[in-house]
């Protein structure tokens, strides 16, 4: 069968557009696959852990006191480590949005559970030594563990900052919870819970658990973190009954257990076994 001359010049026509649009899909997947490999590289490159540059503590818990007053503890402690980090080494840090952290205010939004100044400081020592891989999540745990339990276990703030607005005294909390931290503070400084002597009370707190996870993550970069705050023997025997292989096991903590249960104060005694 023969072919007119227009004939011919629509099949050509067709097999230039057919062509064009082959070029065109050909163009569209190299670009998608170019861009899906490095926005994998992008993700890949944000895991965890993150470089870490050694800090100067004394200046990180200065720097907290002043972000306690702009955005309370757990954006006081975490903005004063990672701000420098942010200067000093730039990315993956640079996309930490900083400002995420304020909710942990007051023991996360005023709830008063997990102090927000240990709350920032464990996201702060999760990014340097934590991840997925779990060698590397159990020493970042080590360390944030061995950080709460010198929370419970110290008479804070122990750092005083160069230009306080009130002078605070210590207290010894025996517990990580912003509640009872709070109260037991108040009891022994005479203070009320919403005082201004209160609140800078926290802002030398922040400065001081800002100092402490600092050089916790110095000692980590240098290879020479070791545990310095045990549970204590009186925690330890509760769990004896109550942790993972135990007769009752009905619980499961890493923290002392009398800043709630069967102490002088609550009028309890523990059950007779």
């Amino acid at each position: 069968m023969e072919l007119s001359r227009r004939d011919l010049m629509k099949k050509a026509g067709m097999a230039a557009v057919g062509t064009g649009f082959a070029e065109l899909s050909l163009s569209l997947a190299n670009k998608a696959a170019a861009a899906g490999a490095a926005e994998k590289k992008q993700d890949k490159s944000t895991d965890l852990p993150w470089p870490y540059k050694k800090l100067d503590p004394v200046t990180v818990a200065e720097e907290a006191y002043q972000g306690y007053y702009r955005g309370a503890c757990g954006y006081g402690v975490l903005e004063a480590i990672v701000s420098p980090l942010q200067k000093e080494i730039g990315f993956p840090y640079t996309t930490l949005p900083l400002t995420l952290f304020v909710v942990q205010q007051g023991g996360v939004a005023d709830v008063a559970s997990l102090c927000g100044a240990l709350n920032g400081a464990a996201h702060a020592i999760f990014l340097v030594a934590g991840g997925m891989d779990k060698k590397q999540r159990e020493i970042a745990y080590a360390i944030i563990q061995d950080l709460f339990l010198w929370y419970e276990q110290t008479a804070l703030p122990d750092y005083r900052p160069k230009t306080p607005r009130y002078e605070i005294s210590k207290s010894l909390s025996g517990s990580n919870l912003c509640h009872i931290s709070v109260s037991k503070w108040c009891k022994t400084s005479k203070f009320k819970s919403f005082s201004n002597e209160r609140s800078e009370r926290c802002g030398w707190l922040t400065a001081a658990v800002a100092k402490h996870t600092v050089e916790l993550l110095n000692k980590y970069a240098d290879g020479a973190f070791q545990a310095a705050y045990p549970l204590s023997a009186a925690a330890q025997n509760c769990r004896g009954c109550h942790d993972k292989k135990s007769k009752l096991e009905n619980t499961r903590a890493v923290m002392d257990c009398g800043g709630c249960h069967f102490t002088p104060a609550m009028k309890q005694e523990h059950p007779k076994l």
